[in-house]
């Protein structure tokens, strides 16, 4: 399959409390390479696989949460024709350029409102800096890997209200593909949607929720269940804040373990998880399974866990 258009999440923009603290979690517990500081105060990171300059963001504020999260298109006139295509819908708000440049190494960047109060970017421009290995006969992975050491940032779950605008925004407008969602009562309303633009099972996700603009957990890939357990580990031993797991998901089947990060937002790191294609049929959920939706294997919603920042 070819993928075109809105190729996968590029980036998130995360507030902290202590910078200090925040770049030692993320980057000796969760394991995200340094790349660069900016004039504004801010710290770039990446997953060791990605190559692109930068992955996390992380900006010191007085409140947490997710300033926005960015999605990389295939190509300048693509990011322009989307851009026309979000300010035609109707669906978006406070739509604005942003200059290359203001994130380090990135190029023009288009910012949007979506219905459920999230700022989501699209952007087609950023240095490579590679993976620390050859281009040519490399190696499978490089030295000196620290922490969890996740190969990549690989979506968001956010909260808001109106999760119809925003499920009509992102696969009218912008090409998604609805993987799976829950549906409530009679009228079978859509109460969760995960949302993909590329073979994975979902690279955004969205939960009805009465108020705008909440953010529940930024993930990073492992490669396998060993992974999970490791980082496991890696919590109890660096004394992290535990939210959850390691548990399996009903949904998108991942494996998964929950924490924090020391200014209170959520980080997941997760492996596994089907392939999808476009001609696979949307799974569906009923809210009356939501516990074995959520986690497969003790089939129990915790309520901390449905916790939000914005």
């Amino acid at each position: 399959m070819a993928i075109t258009g809105v190729l996968r999440p590029g980036h998130v923009q995360i507030r902290v409390l202590d910078l200090p603290a925040a770049v030692k979690h993320y980057t000796q517990v969760i394991g995200l390479i340094e790349t660069a500081r900016d004039a504004q105060g801010r710290v770039y990171l990446k997953a060791w696989d990605e190559h692109d300059h930068h992955s996390v963001v992380l900006r010191e504020a007085e409140e947490a949460g997710m300033d926005f999260m960015g999605f990389r298109v295939d190509s300048p006139a693509t990011l322009d024709k989307l851009a026309a295509d979000v300010k035609a819908s109707g669906l978006a708000t406070d739509m604005q350029w942003i200059e290359a440049g203001e994130h380090l190494r990135t190029g023009k960047r288009f910012r949007f409102t979506v219905p459920t109060g999230h700022s989501i970017e699209l952007f087609a421009e950023k240095e490579k800096v590679g993976n620390g290995m050859s281009y040519e006969n490399p190696e499978v992975y490089p030295d000196d890997l620290k922490g969890m050491a996740p190969s990549r940032f690989d979506h968001c779950l956010l909260y808001g209200d109106d999760l119809d605008g925003t499920m009509k925004l992102f696969t009218e407008v912008l090409g998604f593909q609805l993987s799976e969602s829950v549906v409530a009562g009679p009228d079978r309303m859509h109460i969760a949607a995960f949302l993909t633009c590329s073979t994975k099972p979902h690279d955004i996700a969205f939960i009805r929720h009465a108020e705008k603009n909440k953010f529940h957990h930024a993930s990073f890939l492992l490669d396998n269940w060993g992974e999970v357990l490791k980082a496991a580990d890696i919590i109890s031993k660096k004394r992290v804040s535990l939210d959850i797991g390691p548990t399996r998901h009903g949904i998108t089947r991942g494996e998964t373990i929950y924490f924090f990060d020391p200014s209170g937002n959520r980080n997941e790191v997760f492996s596994g998880g089907y392939i999808y294609y476009p001609d696979k049929p949307p799974l569906v959920w009923t809210d009356d399974e939501l516990g074995r939706a959520i986690f497969y294997h003790d089939r129990k919603l915790n309520d901390a866990f449905l916790s939000v920042l914005t």
